[in-house]
């Protein structure tokens, strides 16, 4: 069932005839999706050295503190406090130094050295003089002064994180700290990535062929959201070939394809998706890249992006991504953002939300944005040469020349 506005009993040859007349909002479109989108399960054990940006699976605890001995804070002498209560510059007290801590004695210690037994205090090395094995102290320590206690770091059996937390390095240090060498995360969500077009090669076009990339955007756009992809071969534009490939993938947890997602005579994956399974949305209110299209068969998503290489790669971080995040209980981070003031006026249509392409730069007044020249949705230099983009929302219809915006860096890696 086609939830873009047109009549879901409308011939294939009166939809494309009429077109996007109505288009879906896209927080209203990103919504439906996530609600058609569940988690997986599937966990795996993996060493730490490997565990860095996955999500834990189950809570994680301390098998030991940390640390599991008493230990000194800092160089010094390990001394029994009491030996040195009222000590001073003026009054110092005189202690011998020896390998066992007693009455009257001190050890040499240095900082994580463990604290010598009958020690209970450490006087910092330059509040002290050493003449051989007789020793002048001139500040008086309390208990547990300058001493880490056992599981000051981290206490035994302490929960260090719950489930659905991200792996930072930080993190997998500690982990290793506290004696853990793998840990429990769940696997990395599973994406088939699909080309069409008949028009589509690898390389070496001949007139009327197009060299495929969005298949390949995607696939390194998955694997940089914490994904795992699988690039298919580009498939014609043929119902049979496009069900089979779309069938043959229903096993991942999110199925993608690039181009024939709009409402031309070659434009048949989203009829070929109705027909398997529903159409959730067909059309966006968004530019570039209006005619995408969110469906899904069984229980995998299909998310049909255009095949423009902008309006592909703009739908994608505004769909494909969150859709990762859900599927694969990542958590959800918007892209970072730079303030720069806009060197030109930037339009966008009433009701639609427009991603202006910019590159930053710098003047006397701070960081600035200018828009791109070459703006068509099939311009890809005009994003891979851009530092972000500039959200337009629907409520307005441009920026004028000097104000102050966010850009966004879409391509932060997470």
């Amino acid at each position: 069932m086609v939830a873009s506005g047109i009549a879901t009993d409308m011939s294939d040859e009166a939809r494309r005839t009429e077109g996007f007349k109505q288009r879906t909002r896209v927080e209203s479109a990103r919504e439906t999706l996530l609600d058609a989108v569940t988690p997986h399960d599937r966990t795996e054990r993996v060493p730490l050295r490997d565990a860095d940006e996955r999500v834990i699976a189950t809570d994680v605890g301390a098998a030991r503190p940390v640390p599991h001995y008493q230990r000194a804070a800092m160089d010094g002498y390990a001394v029994r406090a009491a030996d040195t209560f009222g000590a001073s510059d003026r009054s110092p007290e005189q202690l011998r130094v020896a390998e066992d801590v007693g009455p009257g004695t001190a050890s040499r210690v240095h900082t994580g050295s463990e604290l010598p037994a009958g020690a209970d205090a450490v006087v910092m090395v330059e509040d002290t003089d050493r003449q051989g094995e007789s020793l002048t102290v001139f500040d008086a320590v309390a208990g547990g002064e300058n001493v880490a206690p056992v599981g000051e770091d981290v206490e035994a059996d302490q929960t260090l994180y719950e489930a659905g937390h991200r792996l930072r390095p930080s993190d997998l240090g500690l982990l290793k700290s506290v004696g853990l060498d793998a840990v429990e995360v769940y696997e990395r969500p599973r994406v088939s990535v699909i080309p069409t077009g008949e028009e589509l090669v690898q390389d070496d076009p001949d007139p009327g062929e197009v060299v495929e990339t969005n298949g390949q955007t995607v696939t390194q756009y998955v694997e940089r959201w914490g994904g795992e992809a699988t690039y298919r071969d580009v498939v014609s534009d043929d119902e049979d070939a496009l069900r089979a490939a779309v069938e043959g993938d229903l096993d991942h947890d999110v199925v993608v394809t690039t181009g024939g997602s709009s409402v031309g005579e070659r434009d048949l994956i989203p009829e070929v998706v109705d027909e398997l399974g529903e159409v959730l949305v067909h059309g966006v209110a968004l530019k570039p890249g209006h005619p995408v299209a969110l469906g899904r068969v069984a229980d995998t998503p299909v998310l049909m992006l255009p095949g423009y290489p902008v309006a592909c790669i703009v739908n994608a971080v505004q769909f494909l991504r969150p859709t990762l995040e859900r599927a694969g209980h990542l958590p959800t981070r918007g892209p970072p953002t730079t303030d720069a003031r806009l060197t030109r006026k930037v339009v966008s249509g009433p009701g639609t939300r427009t991603y202006v392409r910019v590159q930053l730069g710098e003047d006397d007044e701070g960081v600035t944005a200018t828009p791109t020249r070459a703006s068509g949705s099939g311009v890809l230099s005009s994003v891979a040469l851009a530092d972000g983009w500039v959200v337009v929302p629907e409520r307005r219809e441009g920026y004028d020349a000097g104000e102050t915006v966010p850009v966004e860096n879409w391509e932060a890696s997470r």
